[in-house]
Order: structure tokens, then sequence, then C-alpha cells
């Protein structure tokens, strides 16, 4: 319709146009390389990140290996004669078991049976720290002798199978860590595990006074609920480039030259060649990359560019897989189909976006660093010490050696990240917001600058008349029975204003619409069209319209304005209060950009942005060190989302950017984008002071610890204490 959205031939899909140059930053492989990507369970923190990823590259033809954290997958870029086998042997060298995955198939099968594996050993771990808490009450109380002893024998009998089952993913962590040669943090839960229990049993079998099953299943527990509780916050997330494969039409009808006509079978996109021929049909999905041979229709591609309104198509138009044919059916000759596709690029982006991100290093990660070594040789060294001090007593040290092993157990900075994200991502999902990755948080605290898409985003997408007050009765009554018979966007829209309005539509002859340009009619003897600007000979406008023509009276446009999203000012208005520089990049209309930047008074915007136009401002400003928020709801954002420092979308966005962003707005309100930058300032806050408790308490207890005043049991206490104390300090959040 409006002669602004025209354009002789569609450009290529721009994800075609930026893969090479994009993957070839990301340090990717050229063409005929072999892409595989493996399944690491067993990674959990950025030490495995960087392990990984070290070691993979050192590896020779392999040329770049990014590990996703949240996915537990490394996607690896190598030369042909690297295989599978070879990746998971390298892998399990270092400590991690790994097997590979069919890109074409992933699920979030295991993902879910991990979740389900955590929960199970935690709730047994839980059941049992309460029946052996009451049986150690009743030591406590003063039981002695063969009564005491009882009680230890059946705490040992419930202790040692929890021990074994529900202390598994740390024991399995800690054994793979040590094998490759490397002290993760597993090593030392494991250790204090381990010592805990097999005092506790040198001390039932020797009717010692104390034994301590309480507090290595209490450990396990604490451990466990930690452990959890970060699964869960990484577990909502998927990979946005699996959702961007779905999106392709997986059957195309071709068009086999035989005798006579050509006939059509239908056959897999994969098998597609170029220079052969498919028929698409109008409402369907064009599937290949390719040039229009015959037909003339009006195309969809706003998935693709964010663009409200259909383009024209016609004879040597450059069309791209995953637009949508509406009007008149399309002979497309293929110029790439299957995994050369626009679409199929595009996801390659994505991942790599996605692998830059997953490389952020959350606090808690930054702060354990250096945590293991220190535990380590603080209980080694109060073991030699008291074996020193005490004249051999083998005894006494490694009492002492366990209860500093145990009351330094990172358990209190385990919970730290995850009590507080657990907290907020309640407190904002009652304020209509899902947080999908734990880190989350951590990035919108830091963010500086906002980037807003505007179709979908800070709009409705859904066009409505802005002039219909300028139009007789007559002129409404022709337009409203003319927009009926057409299904283009534009027309629903003006027929609903005019049913709305009261409009009575016109009794029309010979109603006929004509693809890619609009529907004529005859009224009263006279010639009506209402369509683009070139057909009803009308000058085009710079702002979204339709154009009706009357016999010979001059064309008049019903411009449209797309609906202003509820809370759009007031999330802009907040963001600039709070000295963040706001930008409005999208693909529409350089009119309809300025005038929506100009109602909501952002200074900083760009109109008719193509996909990596969109990322490459993003990892421009973040080049320059600005960390960026990116709202937006479309395919074409999907490569600036997972691009940007932290990112939002709204339910009602296409699942592959719901997928790809971290953050999901539930409603149709905007404000509360701006309330949880501040909330995640506020949980950043208690994420430190929770690191402030760890860290304090640790100054206070391991001295008790090192002068032998704290026994296992009282150090797992105290360790219990510590962590309790964290998680009440992240529901002051609430």
């Amino acid at each position: 319709m409006s002669d602004t959205l025209h354009a002789p031939s569609i450009s290529a899909c721009p994800a075609c146009v930026a893969a090479p140059a994009a993957l070839e930053r990301a340090g990717s492989a050229p063409q005929g390389d072999a892409r595989i990507v493996m399944s690491v369970p067993g990674a959990h923190c950025a030490a495995c990140i960087s392990a990984i990823e070290r070691d993979l590259e050192a590896m020779p033809g392999v040329q770049s290996a990014r590990l996703n954290l949240t996915l537990k997958r490394v996607s690896v870029q190598a030369e042909a004669d690297v295989d599978a086998p070879a990746l998971a042997d390298r892998l399990k060298r270092l400590g991690y078991e790994a097997f590979e995955l069919d890109p074409g198939t992933l699920s979030m099968t295991e993902t879910d049976r991990q979740g389900r594996d955590l929960l199970m050993r935690l709730g047994v771990a839980g059941f049992s720290m309460m029946n052996i808490m009451l049986l150690s009450v009743a030591v406590w109380s003063g039981a002695t002798d063969a009564t005491r002893d009882l009680f230890h024998l059946i705490s040992a009998a419930i202790a040692l199978p929890t021990v074994a089952f529900s202390g598994q993913p740390f024991f399995k962590s800690a054994f793979a860590s040590l094998r490759a040669g490397r002290l993760g943090m597993d090593v030392p839960i494991s250790l204090a595990i381990l010592l805990a229990s097999a005092i506790s049993v040198y001390e039932t079998f020797q009717s010692g006074h104390h034994a301590y099953f309480d507090a290595a299943v209490m450990l396990t527990f604490f451990l466990l609920a930690g452990r959890y509780l970060d699964f869960r916050t990484r577990a909502a997330a998927r990979s946005a480039a699996q959702e961007l494969a779905a999106l392709e039409v997986p059957r195309a009808i071709r068009l086999v030259a035989g005798d006579g006509a050509a006939h059509e079978e239908t056959v897999s996109v994969a098998d597609l060649k170029p220079g052969e021929r498919v028929l698409v049909r109008p409402g369907g999905r064009i599937p290949v990359d390719g040039v229009i041979e015959s037909g003339t229709s009006e195309l969809d591609r706003s998935i693709l560019t964010g663009e409200t309104m259909p383009a024209f198509a016609g004879p040597d138009t450059v069309v791209t897989a995953g637009a949508v044919n509406l009007t008149g059916p399309l002979v497309v000759r293929v110029t790439a189909a299957g995994r050369d596709s626009s679409l199929h690029r595009m996801a390659d982006l994505v991942a790599v976006a996605e692998s830059a991100r997953n490389r952020y290093t959350t606090l808690a990660e930054r702060a354990s660093r250096g945590y293991s070594p220190a535990v380590h040789l603080l209980a080694l060294g109060a073991f030699l010490v008291w074996l020193w001090i005490s004249g051999g007593d083998a005894r006494l040290a490694i009492n002492i050696a366990a209860a500093t092993l145990i009351i330094t157990c990172p358990c209190a900075l385990g919970l730290a990240v995850p009590a507080v994200v657990t907290a907020a991502s309640g407190k904002l999902f009652r304020a209509g917001m899902l947080i999908k990755d734990g880190t989350a948080l951590e990035r919108l605290a830091e963010v500086d600058t906002v980037v807003f898409d505007k179709t979908g985003t800070l709009t409705l997408g859904t066009p409505e008349p802005t002039n219909l007050d300028q139009f007789d009765v007559q002129a409404l009554s022709v337009a409203a029975a003319m927009a009926a018979g057409s299904s283009h966007p534009l027309a629903r829209a003006l027929a609903g204003a005019t049913q709305r309005a009261g409009v009575i539509p016109a009794i029309l002859d010979d109603v006929s619409e004509v693809p890619g340009h609009g529907v004529q009619a005859c009224w009263r003897g006279l010639r009506v069209r209402l369509g683009r600007a070139n057909w009803v000979g009308a000058a085009p406008l710079d702002v979204t319209a339709a154009y009706l023509a009357i016999g010979d009276s001059p064309a008049r446009p019903v411009t449209f304005a797309d609906r202003l999203r509820p809370g759009a000012e007031d999330a802009v208005r907040i963001f600039q209060a709070q000295g963040k520089a706001v930008w409005l990049i999208s693909g529409d209309v350089p009119g309809a950009v300025r005038v929506l930047a100009e109602r909501l008074g952002i200074d900083r915007w760009r109109a008719e942005a193509l996909p990596e136009d969109k990322a490459d401002a993003i990892q421009s400003m973040q080049a320059e060190g600005r960390r960026v928020l990116m709202v937006g709801d479309g395919l074409n954002d999907t490569v600036a989302l997972a691009a940007a420092h932290v990112s939002i979308s709204p339910a009602s966005a296409l699942d592959a950017a719901r997928v790809a962003s971290d953050i999901v707005l539930l409603g149709t309100d905007l404000a509360p984008i701006a309330r949880a930058q501040s909330i995640a300032v506020t949980s950043v806050r208690r994420i430190r002071e929770n690191f402030a408790v760890s860290f304090g308490y640790n100054v206070v207890a391991v001295p008790i610890a090192l002068l032998g005043f704290a026994t296992p049991l009282w150090a797992a206490l105290a360790m219990s204490l510590s962590s309790i104390t964290v998680a009440l300090n992240a529901l002051r959040l609430k």
C-alpha cells in the first residue's frame, strides 16, 4: 500500500550478508570445516569455561571452542579431520565426561533429567537430616554408653547411604577435577563430607562421646540446596539458535519440467538445489532464499526486518526464507536452501552472540577462584601443627583439620548468589517479569545504555487510522467496503476502525484485489481504488498510509500510526532520569520512527535498520565500554538480543526472541522494565552483603577451629548458621 514501503527488489537477508564477517570476527571456521556440538554435563562454573575452551583450542585442528554454560554444551569449529570421539577423549582426560549432540535434534530432556535428579537427592538429604537430628537430640540430652552407641549406629545406618547417594554430584565433580590435576570448589566440599563421615564411623566403633553424622548430612543438604537453586536459575534458558531453525519450512513445492507444463511435487527443503524452482502459494512462508521468476504479491517480512507493512514483490525481486507471501502465487528460483538459507545463517549469528555473552563471570565465581586452595592449605596446616603440638595424636589432629575444613566449607558462598536471584526473581515475577538467566540481574545492574525496538516493543504492532475525521461520510463508506475485501494489515485496521465508528459500507460492484497493489471496484459507475500511492496515482507520504481514489478525484491518504504500548512513556522517562542513554533502533521507515521518537522524547534514533545493523550498533556501543540493555520482540531483534549485555522481550514476542532474551515481560505494560533495573541494583547490593557475611563469618570462625575450640559438629552448625543468615538477607528483597 504505502509507497514509502515499496522497493523494486528486496535485499538479501542481512544475516546472509553479515554472517561471514560476524563468524570471522568470532573465530569461526570457513565453510567446509566441521561444527561439532558436545554435551558437557560436568561444567558448572567460570573455571570450567576457561579450562575447557583453553584446552580444546590448544588441540591441533581446532579453531575455536565456545562453552554455553547454561546449556552445558560446547560448540567446536574445527578442520574436517577432527571428529567428536577425539574431542570426547580430550575432555575426558581433562576430567569432563562429554558426548556428541545432533544440533538438529537438541531438546531439554537432559536438562529436565538433571533437575529432577538434584531435587530427588536434596529431598533424601533433607529427610535423613531430620531423622538424624532427632537421634542426636537424645545423645545431647544425656544418653550414655550402650544407648549412645546404639543411637550412633542407627545414625550411621541412615547417614552413610544418604551421603553416598546425595553427595554424588560433588564426589563425581571432585574426582574429575583431581584426575585432571585441578582443585575445583567441589574438592573441599567432598573432603569435608567424607571426613565428617569417616570420623563419625571411627568414633562410633570406639564408643566415643561424639559422632558427626548429623554434620555430614547437614553439609550435604545445604550444599545441594545451593546447587539446585543455581540450577533452577539457569534451566529456564534455551538456545535461540535452536528456535530459529524451527522457523524453517520443512517442505516445499518444487516445479519439475515435463512434457508440456511443469508439474508439482512436494519435497524436503534440504533436497532443493540452487537453480530449481519452487511455488509459494498465498499465505505460505517462503522456504528458500531466491529470486522471483513470475507472479506479483506482497511479502510480510516483519519476522526478518521488523518493518510493519508488507512490501511489494514481483519478478526479479530477491526474497529470503521466513518471509510470508500474502496475496498472490509466486514462482521462486532457488539460490540457497536448508543449512545455507538466511535463517540458518541468522541462527549461526545468534549462537556466536550467545557464546560470547555466556562467558560472563558471576560475582560468586570471581570470589571463589582463590577460595579452594586456601581451604585446603588451612586444613592441612591445622593437621600438621596439631599433630606436632599433640605429640603425634592423629585422632585430635584429624578432628581439628575436619572442623577447619567443614567450617570453611563454601556453602554460604554457594548460596550467596542463588538465594538472592531466587528472591529477586519472585519479586519481579509478581511485578510481571520472568528472569530466565541467573546472571541477568548482575548484568542488568550494570546497564548504562538502553536500546528499544519500535514495532511490538514500544508499540503494540497494531496500526490505527489517524485522520478519518478528514473524510466525508460517502468516502468513509466506500473505504470501509473496500477494506473489508482485503486481508492486508492496513485494510483490516481500516475496516475495524470504520466499523467501530458506525460507518455503513457502501455497495460496490466488481470488487477485486490486485496482488501487490491494492483493492479496486466500481461504485455508482465510478472506478475506485484503495492501495499503494503509485497505483492510485498519488504522491507518497513519508508515513505509513493507504491511498483512496474515487473516480477522477485526487487520491487522498488514510494515514496510520501504531498504538503506543502502555508504560512506554514511563519506562523511557525513568531511564532518562537515571542518566541512561536511550536509543530507538527500528527496521521501520524514517517517518514512523521519527514521529515515535519525538513523541517519547528520544533524541537518538535510527530507522530502516536490518538485523545485522542492530547487532553491529550494540557491539559498537559495547566496544566503547557501554553496557547495553536491548528490548526487542522480533526475529530481526534476535541477534541483537543475544549480543547485548542483557536483554528483555515481551511475552508477545516471537519464540526465538523470547528464548534469546534474559528476561521476559509477561504483561503489556513496559513500566516494570525500569523497576527491574532498580531491583537488580538492590539485588547486587544484597549479593555483596552476602559475600561480606560469608567472609566475615570465616574471619571469626576459622581461628576458633584452628585453635581446636570447635568440633566437626559445631563447625557444621556454624556453617549452617552462616547459610541461614545469607538466605535471610536475600529474603529482605521481598
